[in-house]
C-alpha cells in the first residue's frame, strides 16, 4: 500500500511563507491526479489545489488564489504547495492526497476520488 507523507508545516506569522512537500514511499508510484486539502478545527476537509501529474490545468480555491501554488518535480517524485501572504484563516491539518486517475479538471476538488492520502502537516498562522 503506497503512503504519502506531508513535511513543511508549522508555525509562520501572518504574512509570512511556508512550502509543503509530500513524497510518496514508493518512487516507482504513478501519479495520476495530486492534489492538496485541508481541515480547520471544527470545519469539514476543503479543496485547496490540484494538478495532474502529467500536466494541464490546476485549479484553485477562490480563497488562495493568487496566494498559494502547487507544483511537481518528477525527478524527485515530490508534490509541493507553496503558500505565500498567510493569514490566520489558513490555519488548518494540510493533506496531500493522490489518485491513479487523471480526472478531469472539474472533479479535482472531490476528495473521494483520491485513493491514497497521507497523515497531515499542521499549519498554525498566528502571531
Amino acid at each position: 500500500q503506497v503512503q504519502l507523507e506531508e513535511s513543511g508545516g508549522g508555525l509562520v506569522q501572518p504574512g509570512g511563507s511556508l512550502r509543503l512537500s509530500c513524497v510518496a514511499s514508493e518512487p516507482t508510484f504513478s501519479w495520476g491526479t495530486v492534489g492538496w486539502f485541508r481541515q480547520a478545527p471544527g470545519k469539514e476537509r476543503e479543496f485547496v489545489a490540484a494538478t495532474r501529474w502529467s500536466g494541464g490545468s490546476t485549479p484553485y480555491a477562490d480563497s488562495v488564489k493568487g496566494r498559494f501554488t502547487i507544483s511537481r518535480d518528477r525527478a524527485k517524485n515530490t508534490l509541493y504547495l507553496q503558500m505565500n501572504t498567510l493569514s490566520p484563516e489558513d490555519t488548518a491539518v494540510y493533506y496531500c492526497a493522490a489518485s491513479k486517475k487523471s480526472w478531469i479538471t472539474g472533479a479535482m476538488a472531490t476528495p473521494p476520488l483520491y485513493e491514497y492520502w497521507g497523515q497531515g502537516t499542521q499549519v498554525t498562522v498566528s502571531s
